[in-house]
Formats: structure tokens, sequence, C-alpha cells
């Protein structure tokens, strides 16, 4: 990417270390201390906020203005919202999602839900830790282009915005400290931080299975309970990969111990040369390093509101959650033909967790219950992540 629009949205200290400070210097006594509200339970732990972008209510609010906004692209055709949709999530229901130019992404787009407290913020790129670097992509990006922000059109995109009515208000509640937020040289590092402030603000910790283990007994059906016991079980050894409060390995708040290396595991999807290969460009954490041994290893995903979020996988390859446990079930995917045939069950670096066993059609039916229980629909239904451009939506969502 051109450092001219990392200088634009981020601050030095990034461009000189590639990866971020985020520690607040709050300490075990302070936290669950915090000026904004979170719209959460008291049990969760508050997530890291980067010093330099403390989140606020106001910029949480012109964030959300942003995200659903289409003259953030360069030619006005496409919104955050185009790939991050609520009823779906903020995932988008496709394989692979397709920018401004038409070009499909290689990765299938991930909910964004709770991402304060994940790890790290892409399929397979430890570096990326703060929302801040990660909003930064999709906007400015090149391989590939996305929102398609550029040199050439970022001050035409720029006045786009500039021209609403709407916006004066938004960044000058925003940024008090600043005197011209929308014009000035920070501009640009002001959207990048009201984008991620809202991104941040997304909490969703309100589904049945939130409400089972609070003490509502009745919040799972039979099935659902029976699903959640095979979940733990060493028998699927699910638990691993997906566990805690967030249902990933993947997490970070103020409690955790902040050095701990982030995870990436190989699920054994493919084996395209007998060894460990994965089809380009989507080789996991391999990209970044290089590593043989890094090929195929991908961060673990939080599986809550996972029923809402298909196509699955870093590539979208598998249509169903049915399919999903199967592939588990197999110790990984064996493909008997075309340009990806290959035995994943043998990939060299997959993970000592996944190993065949052998699985019914109730138990399936009951696992697939128990995902489904972890759905949120008081989170897709929140007028508080709504787009703001448009008037509520009657539909309630609830089954």
């Amino acid at each position: 990417m051109n450092r001219l629009f990392l200088a634009l949205v981020l601050p030095a200290s990034l461009l000189l270390s590639g990866c971020p400070d985020s520690s607040t210097g709050i300490d075990d006594q302070g936290a669950s201390v915090s000026d904004f509200d979170w719209h959460m339970p008291d049990w969760v732990p508050l997530p890291v906020e980067p010093d330099y972008n403390p989140i606020t209510e106001a910029k949480f609010q012109l964030g959300r203005y942003l995200f659903y906004d289409t003259d953030l692209s360069s030619d006005g055709s496409m919104s955050c919202e185009s790939c991050h949709q609520q009823d779906k999530a903020f995932t988008d229901g496709v394989a692979r999602p397709t920018g401004v130019t038409g070009m499909i992404h290689p990765r299938n787009s991930q909910s964004i839900a709770n991402a304060a407290w994940v790890r790290t913020l892409t399929w397979g790129n430890p570096t990326l830790t703060d929302i801040e670097q990660q909003i930064v992509i999709p906007l400015f990006g090149i391989d590939p282009v996305e929102m398609g922000v550029n040199e050439a059109n970022q001050d035409l995109v720029l006045s786009r915005l500039q021209r609403k009515t709407e916006y004066q208000t938004l960044f000058a509640e925003a940024f008090p400290d600043q005197s011209d937020p929308m014009y000035d040289e920070q501009a640009w590092q002001n959207i990048i931080h009201a984008l991620a402030s809202f991104v941040r603000g997304m909490t969703s910790f309100g589904s049945n299975y939130d409400l089972y283990t609070a003490g509502q007994s009745d919040a799972l059906s039979t099935s659902a309970k029976r699903g959640m016991n095979l979940f733990n079980s060493e028998k699927l050894e699910c638990f691993h990969c997906h566990e805690g409060y967030t249902l990933t390995a993947s997490v970070r708040d103020r409690r955790r111990t902040p050095n701990i290396p982030a995870p990436f595991f190989n699920t054994g999807l493919y084996n395209i040369d007998g060894i460990s290969a994965y089809p380009e460009p989507n080789t996991g954490k391999h990209e970044l390093t290089g590593k043989t041994s890094d090929m195929g290893l991908f961060r673990p995903q939080s599986l809550r509101n996972i029923a809402l979020t298909a196509p699955y996988n870093h590539d979208g390859s598998t249509a169903t959650l049915r399919e999903v446990i199967l592939n588990y079930a197999a110790g990984g995917r064996n493909i008997t033909s075309g340009p990806n045939t290959g035995d994943g069950r043998m990939n060299i670096n997959k993970d000592p967790f996944i190993v065949s066993f052998t699985i019914t059609e109730q138990e399936i039916e009951d696992v697939v219950a128990f995902l489904e229980s972890l759905t949120d629909y008081e989170f897709i239904n929140n007028p508080r992540y709504a787009n703001p451009w448009q008037p509520p939506k009657d539909q309630d969502l609830t089954p």
C-alpha cells in the first residue's frame, strides 16, 4: 500500500513499528472502568482501546454514518455495509465479495461483531491488531481494490462528504478539540478513527446461549443442550479453538497478557501438492511470513452468530454448517477432482486437534442446533447499529 495513505490516516508510531501499541495503561483494578456505554453485560471484560483513539459516543455515531455512506467509495457505489450487512451479523452472504472495480476479493467477508475482542483482524495477517490499521485496507487497498479510494480521487471523495450538512455537526462533536475536523490535514485520520469507533462499539452478547449460561435453563432446546455437550467434548474437540465468552481462541481484553502469540490453525481444507499447499493467494499466515510451517494457518473465527454468516471458511468454499461439521468429522477435506484436488486429511500442517470422529445425523442436528443458539437477534435488529441514512426497518428478524 502507498505509504502516503498510511501517513494520512495512521499515527507515526504505527508507520515506524508496523504494529501499534494498543495498551490503555489500565491495570486490573480499572479493567471495568469506561466512560463509554458498551451496551453489553457486566460479565464481559472491556476490550483494549488504543491511546490515540479512545472511544466516545460522538465518534461512534459519526462512524455509523460513515459506515453506511456510499460516498466513501471512489465511485459512490458501495459502502462498508456492502460487505457487512446487519441482518447477516455484518457479513454479506456470498463466498467472496466484489469491489468497486469488479475485482473479486480472494477471501470471505468476516463478521465484525465483537471485533474489539479479537487478537488479529483478518484471516491470516498476524500484524493487523488494531481496527484503525485494518480499516485503511478496504478504503485504500489496491490488491484487491475494495472501496477504491486512492491518491487521485481522495479529495473528490472527501468533498462529497463535506457537502453533507449532517457531517458538519457530527465531525465537530466527535473531534471537539479540532478547529476544522472535516477540512484540515487530519480529515482522513478522523474518518478512520470514527469508523474504528463504530466497529469497536459493535457488541453482541445476547444470544439464547448467553441466557442459558446466565441461568435461564429453558433458553436452549434439548437438542441444543446435547449439541453444546458434544461441542465441548473430547470427541469433537471444538472448544479448543472456539472458547470462552468470544467463542474463539483469538481473544484479547484488558485483563489478559498482551504478548501471548495470536493463534492460527490449519484445519486440513486443502493439500494440493500432497504436502501442505493451499490455493494461491489464500495461503493464510504463510502469505505474510513465507514460512512453510505457516501454510494454511488461519485465524479461528468467533462462532457467535455463525448461523447467519454462511458460506464458511476463509474462501467461502463450505456452504453449510452441516458441511463444516462433516469436514471436521473426516479429519479434513478430501477433494477428488478439479484444480484443488488433494487430501486435506494428510496435510502436514494440520492442527493435531483436527482428527476424524464418528457422528450420527442426530448428533449433527444437535450441534447445528447449538450453533444456531449463538445467534443474537437483538444485535441484528438493534437500531443502534442500523443505517442512519434510511428510515428504521419494521421487520423483526427474530424467529
